[in-house]
């Protein structure tokens, strides 16, 4: 087991935007220890979004080095990308992103569809994830009848279910009321709390950033400040 579960060294991402090339990432580090809470602030095009893909393994740095559970990541293609994304990482956006036409229980069962697990026993996890977010009696209910609160917990279960080393949430209480919005980070910090799962939280909203032990704020792709809280 690594020290660390996020390890990244020196990060830089350029996109080029036609005879344009624009730095995203200006040599960042970070390093995040296993069970942690962190959030990532910023201004709009800070580089967030663009962390969080490299972070959450849905893209590669131009340049840098990128460890994730003691697993170099730098220099993998897409395919390679996709499977340690798989078993490492938990997403939850602020759109939920669920299939509309398919149950809570499909839901949450399908990143277990990418892995060896046979149908028994991803129905059988995807149960307990659901319980474990106080959902056990919506299981059968399709995303529009569920309250968005509701929603965000099927996502948050889906995120989980493959027991990731990490969870990354993009905003998670961004389409929801203060109230729902209360209960997400309730939720997301008993599931660190009662099983050590590391948790980074994208936000913009430091109300959110004060329920986390540290916040690493970002501009310009760098970290230009970080507090332990």
């Amino acid at each position: 087991m690594s020290e660390w579960v996020v390890d990244a060294r020196d990060l830089t991402k350029v996109y080029q935007m036609g005879d344009v090339e624009v730095h995203a990432l200006r040599g960042l580090s970070m390093l995040i220890e296993p069970g942690e809470i962190v959030a990532i602030m910023g201004p709009s095009g800070s580089g967030k979004s663009t962390l969080m893909n490299m972070l959450g393994c849905l893209d590669s740095p131009t340049s840098g080095e990128y460890y994730l559970d003691g697993e170099r990541v730098a220099g993998m293609v897409d395919d390679q990308l996709a499977d340690i994304r798989n078993r490492k990482v938990g997403f939850v956006f602020q759109g939920f992103n669920l299939l509309p036409r398919s149950s809570a229980l499909a839901n949450v069962e399908l990143p277990l569809r990418y892995s060896s697990t046979n149908g028994r026993s991803r129905r059988g996890m995807a149960r307990s994830a659901l319980e474990v977010v106080g959902l056990g009696d919506r299981m059968n209910h399709r995303p529009n009848e569920l309250s968005g609160g509701e929603q965000q917990r099927v996502a948050i279960a889906r995120a989980i279910v493959n027991e990731p080393s990490i969870v990354m949430a993009d905003e998670p209480t961004g389409n929801l009321d203060t109230k729902s919005g209360d209960e997400i980070m309730e939720l997301l910090l008993s599931l660190n709390h009662d099983q050590g799962t590391t948790l980074i939280v994208v936000t913009h909203d430091p109300e959110i950033a004060a329920h986390t032990g540290r916040v690493v704020n970002i501009r310009d792709g760098r970290v230009v400040m970080e507090n332990n809280l």
